[in-house]
């Protein structure tokens, strides 16, 4: 007999919390998305109460403290003090909520796995990198099973043992409770921006997140052992379009009720599919160019090319009538950088890229046409779309914080981080 909770799920459709996306991949991952690697991941209620809270603490070294560390059917979280102390604080079940846990590590605890995203797609994501900075065990989200179905993040997950262990390098101390609580090596950044996920949206300020979910200013480098000032007025509660950095992969979470106002794959078509039908022509070439369907590549004749400087659209065509072996020398002759042109229209000067589609539909803010390029990448998307990512500072590793385009994650460019599409047609 199933329970009346487990008759409700089975009868009706399942609950979504929201979803994970990573930056940088646009809608899959290079080799594909299979089973836990994938570009997002949903969270759904889950049949039946996965989730931990914290119970016992042991803070003396005691038979107590032994068996809470190697006991496999507990979850517990050790933390080395010193050589002659550790203090275990045990996790009881949960019934009121679920666990979802995200890290490098294959092991079946993790439920998403995330590989170092490299910048621009290039790099082959499907095997695991000795020199990765994501931890094996990054983080865990935990969602309330009633509404309004919160999800909270906490730094670290329990591998195979149910166990997390914070070594004596490890940034730790103790709470005013009582309870004991800890950074990670590399550390959880988050960001929650101001009035959510929407044409309002603002981007907020980096957050580190501990082991308990408390909230601090990022530590000075980002594995340091002393922690950031704690933030009293500031929650680890995820809202719509909160960024997570797991130092080497940047997450985007997405509610399920910002999702439900996203644009879907069928209206990303049509947004596509309008564009071409006003036939915007190449002022050089003379013939239509043509945006691919979901599905479909464009040929390289009529694949759409763009003018980062001024936004100038046209196809692909050689530099003053130049065959491609005369190119450089004339790009040289004219005082040219390498992959700068010279618009025939306005005769501006700067990079000239193919346009490619943004089709992530989850880094978008609205539902408007697709009007602006990033630079220097070419993704096109919506307008606020492109506003709010050029003005968003992400993490680049352990090192440093610059914009960069969310479906592949190039820097943007300093003075122009995006740009307007002008198209020869009816359009403009």
């Amino acid at each position: 007999m199933l329970d009346p909770e487990q008759e409700l799920l089975s009868s009706s459709k399942p609950i979504k919390y929201g979803e994970l996306i990573i930056l940088g991949y646009n809608g899959a991952l290079p080799n594909g998305d299979r089973g836990r690697r994938r570009s997002r991941f949903a969270l759904f209620k889950r049949p039946k109460a996965n989730g931990v809270k914290p119970s016992t603490v042991h803070s003396a070294c005691s038979p107590h403290t032994a068996k809470a560390i190697s006991n496999k059917s507990q979850h517990s979280v050790s933390y080395t003090v010193s050589r002659a102390q550790t203090v275990v604080v045990e996790y009881a079940h949960d019934s009121t909520t679920d666990m979802f846990q995200i890290g490098r590590s294959t092991e079946s605890p993790i439920d998403f796995v995330v590989l170092d995203t490299v910048p621009g797609c290039q790099g082959k994501s499907g095997t695991l990198s000795s020199q990765s900075t994501i931890s094996r065990f990054a983080c865990r989200i935990v969602c309330q099973r009633a509404p309004p179905y919160t999800a909270r993040i906490y730094a670290a997950g329990f591998d195979s043992s149910k166990s997390i262990f914070l070594g004596e390098q490890a940034a730790k101390w103790w709470c005013a409770d009582s309870q004991m609580d800890g950074l990670t090596t590399n550390g959880i950044l988050v960001m929650r921006p101001q009035h959510g996920f929407t044409c309002e949206s603002k981007a907020g300020s980096w957050r580190e997140i501990s082991v308990c979910g408390n909230v601090f200013m990022p530590r000075e480098t980002r594995s340091a052992q002393k922690p950031g000032k704690l933030v009293w007025n500031e929650c680890h509660e995820l809202v719509d379009g909160t960024l997570i950095d797991l130092c080497g992969a940047t997450l985007l979470w997405r509610s399920a009720e910002g999702l439900s106002r996203t644009l879907t794959p069928k209206q990303m078509e049509v947004l596509w599919r309008e564009l071409n039908a006003v036939r915007p022509q190449c002022p050089a070439g003379l013939h239509t160019l043509t945006f691919p369907s979901l599905e479909r590549s464009s040929s390289p004749e009529h694949q759409p090319w763009a003018y980062l400087t001024c936004g100038h659209v046209h196809g692909q065509h050689g530099w003053r009538g130049s065959s491609e072996e005369d190119e450089s020398q004339s790009r040289e002759e004219a005082g040219l950088e390498q992959g700068e042109r010279e618009c025939p229209l306005c005769h501006t000067r700067g990079l000239y890229v193919p346009l490619k589609l943004g089709l992530e539909s989850g880094f978008y803010l609205d539902t408007a046409p697709p009007t602006h390029a990033f630079s220097p990448c070419g993704h096109v998307c919506s307008e606020r779309t492109a506003a709010f990512w050029s003005r968003q500072l992400l993490p680049n590793r352990a090192h440093s914080l610059c914009p960069a385009c969310p479906f592949c994650m190039k820097p943007l460019a300093r003075h122009r981080k995006s740009v307007r599409l002008i198209f020869q047609g009816l359009l403009d």
